[in-house]
């Protein structure tokens, strides 16, 4: 029988999860069945088990907010997909070894891709490149400012940004992870003491960032705000200080910032579908051109999901803890 990780209570400490077995079940007309190969530890993923993120389902659930798998089963209707095709799944509850969803949620791979890091592509990588064009109409040479560059997104940002032609203004707490940064495509990369209100000119020469993004809040998202040019986009992904943003009033008054926010889940459900399509196309693309990458940390049998959650929770990851779905 498939095999599911399944949370049982929210904010438990250890998380209250368990593997369990789950019934097989048939597609119905228009969907599918997935194999599940491989999904990673996200942060929405331990906001969820903390019971702290923006939508939580119904309990017991299986989690999970991506991965990747292929095509076990077609239902009634279903043409346009084969069986073992390599798909991404956009669907919660991904940490499974069998999947059922409606076909037009399976979104087509190249079979040759590497499904380790095409499990990571539905998250980050998405919410990076929805954020590099739907807040400011950048042009090459154009400067990004960010914190938490380390991150998943971060890191994304800094590919995808280099790809596009932009440049990256980057924060990060930790001293060791500037050089790597560096190489990875981001122009500058400085250290969360640096105050950009006085030091982003010298850094970024005449031209000052034109998008701000924000994944920790509190001090870290001003020293960004203050960073960027007048009239600039400031854009909210994330809070991992879980401290307030408190906007002092010359950024609105003066530098007249636009103080936004994105989150992926809704960008889902409210775009066309022909745009979810051509990012995850794209996206797939670059992974498989070598454009794209993400670090690995450790990879793991579903049965282990606990030891994952527990690694996964850990500060100082080299990498993403990944679920083997069907070792």
């Amino acid at each position: 029988m498939p095999l599911a990780c399944r949370l049982f209570a929210f904010g438990e400490k250890p998380p209250a999860v368990r593997v369990e077995s789950i019934p097989s079940s048939a597609p119905a007309p228009g969907e599918v069945v997935l194999r599940m190969l491989a999904a990673p530890i996200n942060p929405a993923d331990l906001n969820v088990i903390e019971g702290t993120y923006g939508e939580l389902p119904p309990l017991p659930a299986t989690i999970g907010n991506e991965g990747a798998g292929e095509i076990l089963a077609l239902g009634p209707g279903v043409e346009n997909l084969r069986v073992g095709q390599k798909v991404l799944p956009l669907a919660f509850g991904t940490w499974t070894s069998e999947l059922i969803l409606p076909a037009k949620n399976a979104i087509s791979l190249p079979d040759d891709i590497d499904i380790h890091q095409a499990s990571m592509l539905t998250v980050n990588p998405a919410t990076a490149w929805r954020l590099l064009h739907d807040f400011a109409s950048l042009q090459p040479g154009d400067w990004i400012a960010q914190n938490a560059a380390n991150s998943g997104v971060g890191r994304a940002v800094i590919q995808l940004a280099r790809h596009l032609g932009f440049r990256t203004l980057n924060v990060v707490r930790r001293p060791e992870l500037l050089e790597e940064l560096r190489a990875l495509g981001g122009a500058v990369v400085v250290t969360e003491e640096v105050d950009l209100r006085r030091e982003a000119r010298a850094l970024c020469g005449s031209t000052l960032p034109k998008l701000g993004l924000n994944s920790v809040g509190g001090s870290s998202a001003l020293n960004i705000a203050n960073a960027l040019a007048a009239g600039s986009p400031h854009v909210t992904i994330g809070a991992m200080a879980r401290q307030p943003l408190k906007i002092p009033n010359g950024l609105l008054i003066f530098q007249n910032l636009a103080f936004r926010g994105f989150w992926l889940r809704r960008w889902k459900e409210n775009a066309p579908a022909a745009e979810i399509q051509s990012t995850y196309a794209t996206l797939a693309d670059l992974l498989h051109r070598g454009i794209l990458h993400t670090p690995l940390q450790q990879i793991l049998p579903l049965s282990e999901a606990p030891a994952a959650l527990a690694a996964a929770m850990q500060d100082k990851r080299t990498g993403k803890i990944l679920l083997d779905l069907q070792a």
